[in-house]
């Protein structure tokens, strides 16, 4: 396994004891046993790349121990910090102008002289 689904919720922040833990379900539930199901049903998780946010008790990290290679668990940093660069990423870029038209020239004042017009008198 490649490790892709985790990697893809991994962030630059270091792992540090949050109060509120954000849970992902990033395997398929189907072939995976009964009570692994009833425990991400208990999670409110029951779809692929849905996060819920939990308060961290015992009994949470429990149960994530139990479904720990279904899931991705983030702290509030990791989580906030991952949302941030998800938003940088699809914020709209300026548009780029690009002018196809030359340039007109500028009237040369040199050739507007009074020499010129003398010229053409004589």
């Amino acid at each position: 396994m490649s490790g892709s689904a985790f990697n893809a919720f991994k962030s630059q922040v270091p792992v540090a004891w949050s109060p509120r833990l954000y849970i992902t379900l990033v395997r398929g539930l189907p072939g995976t046993r009964r009570l692994h199901r009833r425990t991400l049903e208990a999670m409110r998780l029951r779809r692929c790349h849905r996060t819920v946010e939990h308060r961290t008790t015992p009994s949470l990290l429990g149960m994530l121990t139990q479904v720990k290679r279904l899931v991705v668990v983030e702290t509030e940093e990791m989580y906030n910090a991952r949302r941030q660069a998800e938003e940088e990423r699809r914020a709209p870029r300026p548009p780029l102008v690009i002018s196809h038209h030359q340039p007109t020239p500028t009237p040369n004042p040199a050739a507007a002289t009074p020499e010129g017009s003398a010229a053409t008198a004589l």
